[in-house]
């Protein structure tokens, strides 16, 4: 019979070690995220602002000759990154798309004018800044109206403070979760020998000398899960990179590799501390309340 119950309780200690393992990569992938996402959010903040196009409408009689000297012109400005010139056969496709095919039906000519896209430094793309580049487009006599995005820079600027404390918070809860969860895993793993910590402390062994084999087990067990969630965070980027590739570009490979370093000294820290604090209860138990 006792063969049977050690490959039970064998059984049951790889059980928990597996989903304790599988637990903590979990969490610390979230916390990788998360802390990826607070460093760059000033990159992610610049990305956004410096795809915000503004709309500069030339005059009906302007040609695209002049339209593509004056978009170049603009780009020897300093608040200028990009110019696009808009032909009136690109401008009226892009309303078919959005009108529907027959809406310049009613039209003898077609009333789409000229334009050309215009994508500022990002830090230009503030509500003062605006009004400042607004009348330096709007200065020249080919140029009749420029619609700037006001509402979405107003609401963009607004909301990149509350953004980064969002995130800081989350950072926070996210921490506070991991710890509770590597905490509870942790727990299980170890609670599965309690009887041997028992036997243990019944033949004299000191507090440390106890604690060092589960210590030890706990560093190795903080690598693991962290090389898993490191590894998941390098797909997840390398998927992102081929849907958003723009986007992912503003991640510096530093930055990738100090969050890595986060993850792992992290995953080590907490598994080691929770151990810590697990075995430390269980000697510390007396025998009847390792059968609860």
């Amino acid at each position: 019979m006792a063969r049977p119950e050690k490959k039970l309780m064998r059984r049951r200690i790889v059980n928990a070690y597996l989903s304790s393992v599988i637990s903590i990569s979990l969490v610390l992938l979230l916390t990788g995220v998360a802390a990826l996402l607070v460093l760059n959010a000033h990159g992610v903040s610049k990305y956004l602002k410096e795809n915000m196009r503004i709309s500069v409408l030339l005059r009906d009689d302007a040609t695209e000759v002049q339209a593509g000297e004056w978009a170049a012109a603009q780009e020897g400005l300093p608040f200028v990154r990009s110019t696009r010139v808009i032909t009136r056969e690109e401008g009226a496709e892009e309303l078919k798309g959005m009108l529907g095919e027959d809406f310049l039906d009613v039209f003898e000519t077609s009333p789409v004018p000229l334009s050309v896209d215009v994508t500022l430094n990002a830090a230009y793309v503030h509500k003062d800044s605006l009004a400042f580049v607004t009348k330096a487009l709007a200065a020249s006599p080919l140029v009749d109206e420029v619609e700037t995005q006001q509402s979405v820079v107003d609401a963009l600027t607004t909301n990149l403070a509350r953004i980064t404390v969002v995130l800081g918070v989350f950072i926070l809860l996210l921490l506070f979760i991991s710890f509770v969860l590597i905490n509870n895993t942790v727990r299980v793993s170890v609670f599965a020998r309690r009887f041997t910590i028992h036997t243990m402390k019944l033949v004299g062994a000191t507090r440390s000398f106890i604690r060092g084999p589960f210590v030890r087990a706990a560093v190795l067990q903080g690598l693991v899960s962290s090389a898993l969630a490191v590894g998941m965070l390098w797909a997840l980027m390398e998927a992102l990179r081929r849907s958003f590739p723009e986007l992912v570009a503003i991640v510096e490979l530093k930055q990738l590799l100090i969050v890595c370093g986060i993850v792992v000294a992290l995953g080590v820290l907490l598994c080691v501390i929770s151990t810590w604090m697990v075995v430390n209860r269980l000697v510390a138990a007396p025998k009847d309340d390792l059968y609860y």
